[in-house]
């Protein structure tokens, strides 16, 4: 899995040329793959609208990552025999994650975009508020079969001391309704030669029943997988769909904000060469830093001491920027 950065600049004709120029520096050097990620014309709105909008995306953000983290590595528990498929589970609409991301295009039939920003975020919130509710029950009621059948299984493991005699003594080892005899069952160690009384009361209808149990119990663990991992998919792509969204959605809202009205901006998502995150991040800064001299300043001179700005507790730069994290979803 992979880190993205998705930025955004006003898109005038400088800050065009200020594209291509970003675009030239990082493909010659190899420091990280472009691609233009499309937003369409949303509806503005106030600019007050906006910043409440924008702390309420901040959260919803936040809460759809760790749903679709959540999903991914409930996945991974379920798949507990293939664990290494796992990521070739991990689609959204029918693709890789990271061809859905480069080639990402709005989904105008889920989400249209002639309703309110407000609307569509809570849309969103509620899509993905209802996954996490039913992952909760789906995943409970599974792992309460997993769990009783694993204490079941754990019985007929472990040394002759402790573990079930039910699938190794039969009816014919004991004597039974007597008044004067019982049979006695005894352990003998292996390592020093020594026995040990096993207590053990023959009851036919028991041991029975504790066989049909762990029957039962395989054969509705089996019964649920399948459903279970369709709907986990199924479920993870819808999440993830709508996380992106949430990203586009934050984009837009920001870069308003940031570079006012009318709405003229491009987006660009951008994946960095591990080895050169450094080098990538100064060459952006370099290359928009007319769009906010102060911040950029002080962010190719950490040193600086710049009165009424304040960069530690968030990451702030020249442009829009925007983490997506794709590592965290690795469950290997």
């Amino acid at each position: 899995m992979s880190e993205f950065w998705l930025i955004s600049a006003p898109g005038d004709k400088t800050n065009l040329q200020a594209w291509e120029r970003m675009n030239t520096v990082t493909s010659k050097s190899n420091l990280s793959s472009n691609s233009k990620f499309h937003i369409p014309d949303l509806k503005v709105g106030t600019l007050d609208a906006l910043v409440g909008l924008s702390d309420e995306l901040g959260k919803l953000d936040t809460f759809a990552e760790s749903v679709i983290k959540k999903i991914a590595q409930y996945i991974g528990e379920v798949m507990e025999d293939s664990k290494d498929k796992v990521q070739e589970n991990l689609l959204a609409n029918g693709v890789d994650l990271i061809s859905y991301l480069t080639r990402f295009e709005w989904d105008m039939a889920k989400y249209p975009i002639k309703q309110p920003l407000k609307n569509i975020s809570e849309a969103l919130a509620k899509q993905v508020t209802q996954i996490e509710a039913d992952l909760k029950t789906r995943s409970a009621a599974y792992n309460n079969i997993k769990g009783n059948l694993q204490s079941l299984e754990k019985k007929t493991m472990g040394n002759l001391l402790t573990r079930t005699l039910a699938d190794i003594v039969h009816k014919e080892d004991f004597v039974l309704n007597s008044e004067y005899l019982i049979t006695l069952l005894v352990v003998q160690m292996s390592f020093n030669c020594r026995f040990m009384v096993r207590e053990f009361y023959y009851d036919e209808k028991e041991l029975k029943c504790e066989k049909e149990e762990l029957m039962k119990l395989a054969s509705d663990k089996k019964q649920q997988y399948g459903p279970l991992l369709r709907w986990l998919k199924v479920n993870f792509s819808e999440a993830f769909v709508a996380w992106i969204h949430v990203k586009a959605l934050r984009v837009f809202v920001e870069s308003v904000l940031r570079y006012g009205l009318p709405v003229n901006f491009q987006a660009m998502l951008l994946q960095p060469n591990r080895k050169s995150v450094k080098r990538l991040r100064d060459v952006l800064n370099l290359v928009f830093k007319h769009l906010d001299e102060v911040a950029a300043a002080s962010i190719m001179d950490p040193g600086m001491d710049i009165p009424g700005l304040q960069l530690s507790n968030q990451e702030y730069y020249p442009y829009v920027y925007f983490k997506i994290d794709l590592s965290l979803l690795d469950c290997s």
